[in-house]
């Protein structure tokens, strides 16, 4: 018999099983949109930290280490679901909530002129136009969001835009928990 003929039946069987991980791991209450992220735990990457508005002025990790928890928000002006999200992210600024902004891939021209007409939710906002951080972090595209602990180490990678529906289900406890800690 032709072992060629097995080949369907094989990798049907394999994406089969790969469904079937995923349902359960959707039915065990696990977010679809969380992954995994070798950083984890460590300290958030440092390259070369230029600002979006002054390309003289760089950050170092003292940026992130502020004592208390933060928001590193992933967008750029190109990502229609960035727009959609920015609204939202005004509103967490506004409740207290600090967010550095990593503007990934985009045309600082485009991002400056972005930030004045939706508003500015960023405490700072960080250049990044070849993806070098993102790549760091990485990052698969816009908009993604980090929780960092106020030391500077990542707790939490969200994938998508941060909503309502997001914020208080997902994010908003693992960011209060850490506010607790500190």
């Amino acid at each position: 018999m032709n072992k060629k003929l097995y080949i369907p039946l094989i990798l049907f069987l394999g994406l089969t099983i790969a469904f079937f991980v995923q349902l359960q791991r959707n039915a065990q209450g696990q977010d679809p949109k969380a992954l995994e992220s070798a950083l984890i735990g460590k300290s958030v990457p440092i390259n070369k930290l230029q600002d979006l508005n002054d390309d003289q002025k760089l950050y170092d990790k003292s940026l992130f280490q502020q004592g208390k928890p933060l928001l590193i928000n992933v967008w750029a002006t190109w990502c229609p679901t960035c727009y959609a999200e920015h609204k939202y992210l005004n509103k967490l600024a506004k409740k207290g909530i600090t967010i550095i902004g990593i503007d990934y891939k985009d045309q600082t021209d485009k991002a400056q002129k972005w930030l004045k007409d939706l508003g500015n939710p960023y405490q700072v906002t960080i250049k990044d136009e070849k993806g070098a951080l993102g790549l760091d972090l990485g990052v698969y595209g816009a908009p993604e969001t980090f929780i960092v602990d106020g030391q500077g180490i990542i707790q939490y990678r969200h994938t998508g835009d941060i909503n309502e529906k997001v914020w208080q289900e997902t994010l908003a406890p693992i960011y209060n928990k850490l506010t607790e800690l500190k």
